[in-house]
C-alpha cells in the first residue's frame, strides 16, 4: 500500500503528533509499505527516515514560536508529483494548514482522506489566547472540530473518551479507535546509573520525573504543588522535568518563589536513541497531570522502562490506567497527588510490583500490532471507494 501523510508538525519539533507520525510511519515501512510524510522544514536539520519526506518551506509563528506555517503554494506544487507516485490514501495529523490542504489533495488525487484527532483543542486554545474569553474558545474549538473531523472519509483517535467527545460534538464520520503503538526497542535497556551520574544525581536520591511538552495545558504547575508537598516528609526529593515549551520560565520562576530550586531539574529534550530510555528508567517514580491528553503515550514509555506512574485520569490517561496496573490514579489535589507518591516512595513492594505490572502492560500495546488495525481500516476505505466509483 501506498500512503501519504500530511502534518503541521514534524521532528525536529518533538511533541506526541510528531512521534506517532513516525511510529506509525516506520512501522509500515518494515511491514513493506511505501510512506511518504508532507511536513514543514525547519531552521535546524533532522536526519534522513527510512520513509519518504517532502519538507515544504514554511515560516515562523509569532505567537508560538516551536511551530512553523507551512507556505501552501508549495503543497500544491507538489501535486503532479503526487498523482505519479499513485498513491492509496492520505492520512492528516493536524487542523492547521495541514487539513485544508490535505483534504483538497484528496479531492484531486481522488483517494480516501483519513484524519487523526490528536488534540483536544477544547482545553487547549485558552492557555495561547488568555485575552478570549474562556467560553468563546471552547465554542469556536468545538465548532472548528466538528466541521473538520465530518469533512474527511474516516477518524482515526486515540483512546475512547476522545470519541465520546467528538460524538457530544455531532461528528458523524466513521470513527476508529487506534491509539500510537510503543515501538519496543527504541528507547533501548536503560542505564538509570548512566544518567544520574551525568547529571550529578546521587544514586540513593528518590526522582519524580515529568517528561512531555513543558506546556501550560500540561498542568506542570499541579506537579510543583505535589513536590512541595513531597518534599516535607523526603527533603531530598528530586523532580526532573524532560522537556521543552512556553510554560519554562514561568515555572522556573514559580518554583524560586516556593523555593524549590534545588529539588527541580530541568534537563531539556532528550534524544529517543539512549537519553531518554536512561532518563525514564533513572526515576522512581513518573508523575503526570495533563488534562489534555488524547493518549499519553508516555506513561505507556515509562511502563516499558519499569518505572511506575502517578498520574490523573483524564481522557488519554484515563484510558490507558482505566486497569489499575502500572501505577496509581490521583485525584487533581495536590495533597492526594502527593500521599500517592509518598507510598510508592516508601512501599518498595507495591512499586516493584507495580513496575512488573506496567511492562508487561506496554507490551499490548506495541506498534506491530497498531500498524497492522491503521493498515485495515486504509485498505476498508480503499475498497469502500473503489466500490463506489464503480
Amino acid at each position: 500500500m501506498r500512503i501519504l501523510k500530511i502534518s503541521d508538525v514534524y521532528f525536529p519539533r518533538v511533541n506526541g503528533v510528531s512521534t506517532s507520525i513516525r511510529t506509525f510511519a516506520r512501522e509500515f515501512h518494515h511491514q513493506g509499505h511505501h510512506v511518504g510524510l508532507i511536513a514543514p522544514s525547519y531552521p535546524s536539520p533532522w536526519p534522513e527516515e527510512n520513509f519518504e519526506i517532502h519538507r515544504i518551506p514554511s515560516r515562523y509563528l509569532p505567537l508560538d514560536p516551536e511551530d512553523r506555517l507551512m507556505r501552501s503554494g508549495h503543497i500544491r506544487a507538489l501535486l503532479p508529483r503526487l498523482r505519479q507516485a499513485s498513491y492509496d490514501v492520505l492520512h492528516i495529523h493536524t487542523p492547521f494548514v495541514a487539513h485544508y490542504l490535505g483534504t483538497r489533495l484528496g479531492r484531486a488525487l481522488d483517494i480516501p482522506v483519513v484524519e487523526t484527532y490528536h488534540t483536544y483543542f477544547e482545553e487547549y486554545l485558552h492557555n495561547y489566547l488568555p485575552l478570549l474569553p474562556r467560553q468563546l474558545l471552547r465554542f469556536a474549538a468545538r465548532r472548528l472540530s466538528s466541521a473538520q473531523c465530518n469533512a474527511v472519509d474516516a477518524l482515526v483517535v486515540p483512546t475512547q473518551p476522545m470519541l465520546e467527545v467528538l460524538r457530544d460534538y455531532g461528528v458523524a464520520s466513521p470513527v476508529e479507535v487506534i491509539p500510537t503503538g510503543i515501538p519496543m526497542d527504541e528507547l533501548g535497556e536503560g542505564n538509570p546509573t548512566r544518567f544520574r551520574h551525568h547529571h550529578g544525581i546521587p544514586d540513593d536520591r528518590p526522582v519524580m520525573l515529568y517528561v512531555g511538552r513543558v506546556a501550560h495545558e500540561k498542568n506542570i504547575d499541579l506537579l510543583l504543588d505535589v513536590l512541595a508537598k513531597v518534599r516535607r516528609e523526603r527533603p531530598d526529593i528530586l523532580l526532573i522535568i524532560a522537556g521543552e515549551g512556553p510554560a519554562r520560565t514561568h515555572l522556573e520562576r514559580r518554583a524560586a518563589r516556593m523555593g524549590l530550586g534545588d529539588s527541580l531539574l530541568f534537563v531539556g529534550y532528550l534524544s529517543r536513541d539512549g537519553d531518554l530510555g536512561d532518563c525514564y528508567a533513572a526515576g522512581d517514580i513518573f508523575v503526570f497531570a495533563s488534562r489534555t491528553e488524547t493518549q499519553g503515550l508516555v506513561l505507556l514509555e515509562s511502563m516499558l522502562m519499569g518505572t511506575p506512574v502517578v498520574t490523573t485520569a483524564v481522557l488519554g490517561t484515563a484510558e490507558v490506567m482505566r486497569d489499575g496496573r502500572g501505577g496509581l490514579v490521583a485525584s487533581e489535589d495536590a495533597t492526594d497527588f502527593a500521599n500517592k507518591c509518598l507510598q510508592l516512595l516508601t512501599d518498595h513492594t507495591l512499586r516493584r510490583r507495580l513496575a512488573e505490572d506496567g511492562r508487561r502492560k506496554a507490551g499490548e500495546w506495541s506498534a506491530p500490532a497498531m500498524a497492522h488495525r491503521m493498515l485495515a481500516l486504509y485498505a476498508d476505505l480503499q475498497e469502500s471507494t473503489q466500490r463506489t466509483a464503480a
